[in-house]
């Protein structure tokens, strides 16, 4: 996720959501919610190219994190160089290895990327039953992934997706992602990633994704890394029950890895 300040005047519910950071900021999560009977946890993962707030590129800090987290199921974003070759960033071999995670398999335009657009979903076991590779609407080149797979506690779609930077282009993004829902609601779905919004209600972006996804539930502060506030990053539900638990994945070594923070919810 960018490191940067929003570009219009602070609203009342941010100061309020800064406020609660700070009365609660001994209170935030340490460390993974284990897995019970045959929930799932699920994460979200902004890993901005590799790079940490110390400025340096690191990819081995990176798998050390994703190891610490545990997940069932994980979406990358930004797992791609930006320019050039768009080159994968991840060791997926290791990854395999040490998580037993693999990645759905895409067709990238890039031969030496790991997914599209820079969002790369990893499970550990399951069937995948479907890709489809969205290109997002907007100023910027913007995709997701909405994969349906089939696990061990049952059908899941899964939206993995990184949305924009500026309010107009997550808007039609937000309707992109609705038409992708609609045109198959048999399967719960799960929409996560870096969704670059931190207004709630009626003033938000994701306010369009209402009924389908309640945006405002579940909005745990995940930006900026060191002292999260904002909710950027989420983990959404249809139908809203799909969600159980969610937190943010808080440990040293995370926090000098990141801009952002990972997001991780129980299904």
């Amino acid at each position: 996720m960018d490191s940067k300040k929003p570009a219009r005047p602070i609203k009342p519910s941010v100061s309020a959501s800064i406020l609660a950071a700070v009365r609660n900021r001994n209170k935030r999560p340490t460390g993974v919610t284990r897995v019970v009977r045959n929930d799932l946890l699920i994460a979200s993962y902004n890993v901005h190219k590799c790079v940490g707030i110390d400025k340096k590129f690191d990819p081995d800090r990176i798998a050390h994190v994703i190891s610490e987290i545990g997940a069932d199921v994980i979406a990358i974003q930004e797992a791609d160089k930006r320019f050039g070759e768009r080159t994968g960033l991840l060791d997926l071999a290791r990854l395999h290895r040490e998580n037993s995670l693999v990645p759905v398999p895409v067709t990238s335009l890039h031969p030496k990327g790991h997914g599209w657009h820079g969002n790369l979903l990893l499970f550990r076991e399951g069937v995948v039953r479907h890709v489809q590779q969205l290109v997002l609407p907007g100023l910027e080149p913007r995709g997701a992934l909405v994969v349906d797979i089939d696990l061990a506690a049952g059908p899941l779609r899964i939206i993995a997706a990184h949305f924009g930077l500026l309010r107009h282009s997550r808007q039609q993004q937000s309707e992109a992602i609705l038409r992708a829902v609609n045109a198959d609601p048999s399967r719960p779905t799960l929409l996560m990633g870096d969704l670059n919004e931190w207004r709630i209600g009626k003033g938000s972006s994701l306010h369009f994704l209402s009924p389908i996804f309640d945006p405002v539930k579940n909005a745990v502060p995940s930006f900026p890394s060191r002292f999260p506030v904002l909710a950027l990053d989420r983990v959404l539900g249809h139908p809203h029950s799909l969600v159980t638990t969610i937190e943010v994945h808080d440990t040293p070594l995370r926090a000098r890895c990141l801009r952002s923070s990972p997001d991780q919810g129980l299904c």
